[in-house]
């Protein structure tokens, strides 16, 4: 039995990467992380493929929008003096657009557009200019729905999605919206994995100094993945994995002891 005894321990102990089975996204020793650009010349969100994106578009520059004093809504005629009633808009309301999966998205008049990787700013730019072969001085208004990150804070179980509901949600931003970093997320190994899943960039950011709140304040794309590396704690772990072994070996032996005295 004590021969048993020990099978079993060296049988756990050599299975070192048994007693992680939760652990996810792991990097060889020699894996070379991709540099992150410094958050003070990071660019704005860019819009993704599978975004939805809304657009309103107005006619004149947006008069209609700016000269509104009334209790008229956005668009809808403005029946108060000093401006005319026939400054209207094209478009009145938001409308969801799905950027498909090859970055492009279909628009009424202009038809399919590329739009996958241009920031709010540039994306309304390029719009205007292409509706000011229809419209006069057209005035865009751009929001970007459904975009969210996806968080490991440390734990398994604890994963969150968080949707950004700011342009410019920053990775401090959304592991607070998480609830922080638990209690066994090694705060010097937060991995940010961006773009592609067939060729991700993956970055390695160390959040254990007050240095690493120029990494934190890195501005979010959709479909990020936050993973908080959770800490090896291999003797807890082993001892929670050998109980229910060393459990079932004393019961084994009480039963032959027991059924041994009473042939004796």
């Amino acid at each position: 039995m004590r021969n048993l005894f020990y099978l079993f321990t060296l049988a756990a102990l050599a299975g070192c990467s048994a007693l992680y089975p939760s652990y996810m996204l792991k990097t060889p020793r020699d894996y070379h992380f991709d540099k992150l650009i410094d958050s003070t010349t990071a660019v704005n969100y860019q819009i993704s493929p599978n975004d939805f994106m809304g657009m309103r578009l107005f006619s004149q520059d947006g008069f209609h929008i700016i000269d509104l004093t009334s209790q008229a809504s956005i668009g809808g005629s403005n029946t108060g003096s000093g401006s005319s009633g026939s400054v209207a808009s094209a478009v009145s309301t938001f409308v969801d657009y799905l950027v498909e999966s090859d970055g492009t998205v279909k628009l009424p008049v202009v038809g399919r557009v590329q739009i996958a990787g241009l920031t709010i700013r540039q994306a309304t730019e390029m719009l205007e200019k292409k509706y000011s072969q229809f419209y006069i001085k057209p005035y865009i208004l751009l929001t970007v729905d459904n975009r969210r990150v996806i968080v490991f804070p440390g734990d398994p179980g604890t994963a969150k999605v968080i949707p950004l509901v700011n342009n410019n949600t920053t990775l401090l931003e959304a592991l607070a919206l998480a609830g922080g970093l638990t209690e066994s997320g090694k705060a010097k190994q937060v991995k940010l994995i961006r773009g592609d899943p067939t060729n991700p960039k993956v970055y390695l950011i160390d959040l254990y100094t007050i240095k690493g709140i120029k990494q934190g304040n890195t501005i979010l794309q959709a479909n990020d993945i936050i993973y908080v590396t959770p800490q090896r704690r291999p003797t807890l772990t082993l001892l929670e994995r050998i109980t229910p072994i060393l459990t079932g070996i004393s019961t084994i032996l009480l039963v032959y002891a027991l059924l041994h005295n009473t042939k004796i």
